[in-house]
């Protein structure tokens, strides 16, 4: 039995559509398993899930915005621990005022208060299509060198409410001499939204 052959058309036709399909943004940044990442569930749902309600967002302390869209992606200022009436909290140094898990709690704080600004800004989580990078400082002893750790109470509360894919992102984790008001963290982050 013989099988017809394809002919030439068909061969490179269905050839250039793939390539020509790859040089497409959204098709080539899909084939890079890059872009737009679609959640599991919707980060809202997830918040009421595990019961968690946002803090009021915090107006700027010094000359800057909390949050700037430029295209499909949300910029948000550094933040850092804040009392419910906006003072500074966890202050100290990690590493010798107080622990890395104290340090984690720090930084759990701040990621509540990173998305109480973001959802305040673009009206809610679920506009979010993936958080893109994040930068954690930690103001710690010059021999402490477990920011990556102390910064994972950030990153592990994303990846709760947005999913895997969506809640990770390039991801710094440093350690600092002193950040404002003495306090232990600040977190710095960029998101992209959906179209």
């Amino acid at each position: 039995m013989t099988h017809p052959e394809p002919s030439r058309r068909r061969f490179f036709g269905g050839a250039a559509a793939a390539s020509l399909g790859l040089l497409l943004p959204g098709r080539a940044a899909a084939a890079r398993g890059e872009g737009l990442v679609t959640p599991q569930v919707s980060p809202e749902g997830r918040l009421r899930e595990l019961g968690i309600e946002l803090p009021t967002p915090r107006a700027p302390v010094a000359t800057y915005v909390t949050a700037v869209t430029v295209g499909d992606v949300v910029y948000l200022a550094g933040h850092t621990p804040r009392m419910p009436d906006g003072g500074p909290s966890y202050i100290g140094k990690v590493g010798d005022d107080m622990t890395m898990e104290q340090g984690r709690e720090a930084a759990r704080a701040v990621g509540l208060l990173v998305l109480a600004t973001l959802r305040a800004h673009v009206g809610s989580l679920d506009r979010v299509a993936r958080l893109v990078r994040t930068f954690g400082m930690v103001n710690a002893t010059p021999d402490f060198t477990q920011q990556p750790q102390v910064i994972n109470g950030f990153s592990d509360l994303m990846v709760d409410v947005f999913g895997e894919a969506a809640g990770k992102g390039t991801r710094a984790a440093v350690g600092m001499g002193s950040l404002p008001g003495g306090m232990a963290v600040e977190v710095e982050t960029y998101w992209q939204l959906r179209s």
